[in-house]
């Protein structure tokens, strides 16, 4: 039988989160970012963070403000988004940023989900991205050795889900958010909608298996 997922408010979802914690977010830029929960994260003052996430978005918007507040010590993106306090803070030292191409990314977390200690990809060669990185040569051709990535927590978002976590999308917000579902000890659902009943296999892009918690946007 299905168990019912627990429904959190933002405030608990927040308190969820430590300081020092990995934390994937989900989005690009402010499409499909779990906006709610980011701005409780932000009241708590959690700090010393390591964000995983496709951008880091605008300076005054979702988890670009974790950025100008100062919260996050390392991010690993593939760009800074339009956030130039990513900038400033790469360059006085106070923020590390990796920065990945945006496919790498993406299967560096499905990697992680999957249980597999790496992918091996070719690019990035010949340029910065290969710099400190193993390399393999198979059947003649070399590769970079791209480590998965792991977090403690994944915060996302859902256009819809129902009461046992099955998540649905609308367009371009499933983004990172799918893949980043399968990759983190605790995966924390913001939701626009919750079905009352469950959602139809043919509208399931996430199942209800790798989610804890859901929130409702409408706190």
């Amino acid at each position: 039988m299905f168990k019912e997922k627990q429904i959190i408010s933002a405030q608990q979802a927040a308190d969820l989160i430590p300081s020092g914690s990995s934390i994937m977010i989900g989005g690009f830029l402010k499409c499909g970012s779990p906006t709610m929960v980011i701005s409780y994260l932000l009241k708590n003052k959690v700090n010393h963070l390591t964000l995983i996430a496709n951008d880091t978005s605008f300076a005054d918007a979702d988890k670009g403000q974790l950025i100008a507040a100062g919260l996050v010590d390392k991010a690993i993106v593939t760009h800074i988004g339009m956030n130039p306090e990513t900038g400033r803070q790469m360059h006085d030292g106070t923020l590390k940023v990796e920065l990945v191409p945006q496919g790498t990314l993406a299967e560096r977390i499905r990697a992680g989900g999957a249980g597999l200690g790496g992918i091996l990809t070719p690019t990035g060669l010949g340029t910065i991205v290969e710099e400190q990185k193993d390399k393999m040569v198979i059947d003649g051709k070399t590769y970079l050795l791209e480590k998965a990535l792991k977090a403690d927590v994944a915060l996302i978002y859902a256009s819809k889900a129902d009461k046992y976590g099955n998540l649905s999308y609308k367009g371009t917000t499933r983004n990172f958010n799918t893949v980043m579902a399968t990759a983190a000890n605790c995966v924390i659902v913001e939701v626009d909608e919750l079905s009352e009943t469950p959602l139809s296999p043919n509208e399931i892009i996430v199942p209800g298996l790798f989610v804890h918690y859901l929130v409702m946007k409408k706190d």
